[in-house]
């Protein structure tokens, strides 16, 4: 990833479909979906993203399937149905979308847009194949797919440099937790909802503390809740570039926004999460603080202006959180089978939306 700047063509008569783009990891929030709000566009301009596992139709039910050859295709925990479609779709932002136009009996929706129920709903405006679908109805981040077999990547200039973690310190933005109205972000309850079904695979079934501040806000209720309370327990640290070494059992790093790859560490296991989101874990800190006036005492100081604070406490992805959990291997141990049967039938969904 992070490679050269590429234009997709038509397959079939090599008209331009999109803007010159670069490759980046496909976003932990591609697949969310957030109830009837009207989300903003997945991808940034310019970039693309390849989604590793197979996608769309034809499906096929687990029980049609079975635990065995699921396994093989990478899902280690019963689901509806798997997908036997192509992999390797594409996501790219709408409004990087060139020569296409609508397949108009291919456009339908739940609500108030298209949500691809039908297949590909753009096609190539020279030639006419179907190339594309895009997605913009509400509760789902808006981006169209370019199909794999019919699309073509054609290299249009030099290879692009991969940043290494001190450069992307100073150009990749921290992503605040809280929106307005003190609403927890989505992208937050998707990356965290990532990481927290990574954290459950490497704990073994014990106990994992977690340190005061937002980590815990974040990750502490969940693991009280799905852990056991019980001695031997196992200690979490962020640790990343920036930050001086720990002692810790996990340690919580970041993926590279560019490549996906994890922050190397010589832990004995090793948490990813998003490199936005792990940004503000790490390095934020927002408050200003002035001397505080009048009758309180000299070299006491408050915050101005006061920071926003949660509408509510933080809650994790349960889509997300489930479909990260099913293609982890370490979710056929029984007690970690367990909880992911529990979550499927909302037994536990006051920890997740």
């Amino acid at each position: 990833m992070g490679g050269h700047l590429v234009v997709f063509t038509c397959a079939d008569c090599g008209a331009e479909l999109t803007a010159p783009l670069s490759q980046i990891a496909l976003p932990a929030h591609t697949y969310q979906s957030v109830f009837h709000e009207l989300l903003p566009v997945l991808m940034e301009s310019g970039t693309y993203a390849l989604n590793p596992w197979p996608s769309g139709p034809p499906f096929r039910s687990w029980e049609e399937v079975g635990e065995e050859e699921a396994a093989s295709r990478g899902v280690y925990a019963p689901v509806h149905s798997l997908s036997y479609g192509p992999t390797g779709t594409v996501s790219v932002a709408p409004g990087d979308i060139r020569g296409t136009v609508w397949i108009p009996d291919q456009c339908d929706g739940y609500c108030i847009g298209l949500d691809g129920r039908d297949g590909p709903n753009l096609a190539c405006a020279q030639c006419g194949r179907a190339v594309a679908t895009r997605v913009d109805d509400c509760a789902l981040w808006q981006v169209v797919w370019l199909e794999p077999q019919a699309v073509r990547p054609i290299v249009v200039d030099a290879p692009r440099p991969v940043l290494g973690w001190e450069e992307l310190q100073k150009v990749l933005p921290e992503r605040p937790p809280l929106e307005s109205q003190g609403w927890w972000s989505p992208v937050w309850e998707a990356a965290t909802a990532v990481a927290l079904a990574h954290l459950l695979a490497v704990s073994e079934g014990v106990r994992v503390t977690v340190p005061d501040g937002l980590l815990a806000d974040v990750f502490r209720r969940a693991l009280d809740t799905l852990l056991p309370p019980e001695p031997p327990a196992k200690s979490l640290a962020l640790a990343g570039p920036g930050l001086s070494s720990t002692v810790a059992d996990i340690e919580l790093v970041p993926l590279h926004p560019q490549t996906g790859e994890i922050w190397a560490s010589d832990a004995e296991a090793v948490v990813p999460l998003a490199a936005d989101v792990w940004m503000y874990l790490a390095f934020n800190d927002s408050r200003r603080l002035l001397p505080a006036m009048r009758r309180l005492p000299e070299g006491v100081y408050r915050d101005d202006p006061l920071p926003l604070l949660p509408s509510r406490l933080f809650h994790h992805d349960r889509y997300v959180f489930l479909g990260t959990l099913e293609r982890l291997p370490e979710v056929r141990q029984p007690w970690l089978r367990a909880i992911y049967d529990d979550l499927r039938d909302r037994r536990t969904y006051d920890l997740f939306w």
